[in-house]
């Protein structure tokens, strides 16, 4: 894993539909309208925001985690307009003794149901495999969330299990995770 390519400059990743790219709090309202929604959160381990001061302080955050280089955390705009943000996308735990890192992602309300995420997921995935040189990417996923078990295995991870009673989230206590993997040898070179 390079870790230079997704450090020393902020990486900005694009396809004919969307642009993976940095968020400043020129986005608060749309970074607001995501993490102050109950229902975007309701299988995450993120509690919602609903004070526009503390997101605003939140996007210092993503930057703060990026300088320290242990979470990249993008906007997801849509390719047509540029400005307008319509979900989240990031790569955290990143393990360099493995080579692997762990995804995560969440849209915003109205933007559900059309594609986006799994777009996303194949434009990040093909990044990290190809730029990056990882060579497994992971995700962790509450049981009842079948909307991102679908964006993953539309993107080709496999359901490797579940740990049960593994984990503290916040907002949700201690809760059972499916774990989807892909490694870089189960990706497609033409994708």
């Amino acid at each position: 894993m390079d870790t230079n390519v997704l450090f020393t400059a902020f990486p900005i990743i694009e396809s004919d539909r969307l642009v993976l790219k940095k968020m400043d709090t020129s986005h608060l309202e749309d970074v607001f309208d995501i993490y102050s929604n109950d229902k975007v959160f309701e299988y995450c381990g993120i509690i919602p925001k609903h004070n526009k001061e503390t997101v605003k302080s939140m996007i210092g955050h993503f930057e703060r985690d990026y300088l320290k280089k242990s979470r990249v955390k993008w906007g997801i705009f849509e390719a047509a307009d540029d400005q307008k943000l319509v979900g989240i996308m990031e790569v955290f735990d990143l393990n360099q003794k493995v080579n692997m890192v762990t995804i995560g992602y969440f849209l915003a309300e109205a933007y559900w149901g059309k594609g986006i995420a799994t777009h996303a997921v194949k434009v990040l995935m093909r990044y990290l495999f190809q730029d990056v040189g990882v060579n497994r990417i992971q995700a962790e996923v509450m049981p009842p969330n079948e909307s991102s078990k679908k964006v993953l295995l539309k993107n080709g991870f496999s359901k490797e299990g579940t740990l049960r009673q593994a984990s503290l989230w916040s907002g949700k206590g201690i809760v059972d995770l499916e774990i989807y993997g892909i490694l870089k040898n189960d990706y497609p070179l033409d994708a």
